[in-house]
């Protein structure tokens, strides 16, 4: 939680807002099963959803180059992301290239195994809760990865508050 009320802080920052909620104020989570809490504010307001959760099962990513996607914050705002996903054709999901170095999934961070090490891009979409966490702990390095270099890991996971860090049984990369 305490990632979430980081991220929440920093858009209110961006926006010049000091006004900041404690966000566990307002999560009242449902009791029985897996549910996504939705959280959408602004410098006002904060309303919470809740959503039944069901886990998509990825095994293969389309490559989409896209230089001027800009999903810095995240936000409910999500027309760009959606239409990149459309390109997806037969594969699972897809994954953004961005100036030839690997970015994101259109709902989660990434990750990749190589040399007894698990490494995240550097400068990846959405600096997401868990990714952070998982940078802090000392389980995830930063660093640029180039499109050329995906075939070279020995794995993949994909990384968000709902899944956590989730290996992936295979992962095929499909242009």
């Amino acid at each position: 939680m305490s990632y979430h009320q980081k991220r929440y802080e920093s858009v209110l920052n961006s926006l010049a807002e000091k006004d900041v909620k404690n966000l566990e104020d307002y999560i009242d989570a449902p009791k029985i099963g897996i549910f996504k809490c939705r959280l959408v504010y602004n410098q006002y307001d904060i309303s919470v959803s809740y959503h039944e959760y069901k886990k998509r099962d990825i095994s293969s990513l389309k490559l989409i180059f896209n230089n001027e996607i800009d999903y810095s914050m995240k936000s409910t705002f999500r027309e760009e992301l959606d239409n990149l996903y459309s390109q997806r054709g037969e594969c699972d999901d897809i994954l953004i290239i961005k100036e030839l170095l690997v970015t994101d999934t259109s709902i989660a961070n990434i990750a990749f195994y190589n040399h007894g090490m698990w490494i995240t891009p550097k400068n990846p979409l959405l600096k997401g809760t868990t990714r952070a966490r998982l940078l802090d702990e000392g389980k995830l390095v930063e660093a640029d990865i180039k499109v050329q270099e995906l075939r070279s890991f020995s794995k993949v996971a994909l990384l968000n508050a709902m899944t956590d860090f989730d290996v992936l049984d295979k992962c095929e990369f499909l242009i």
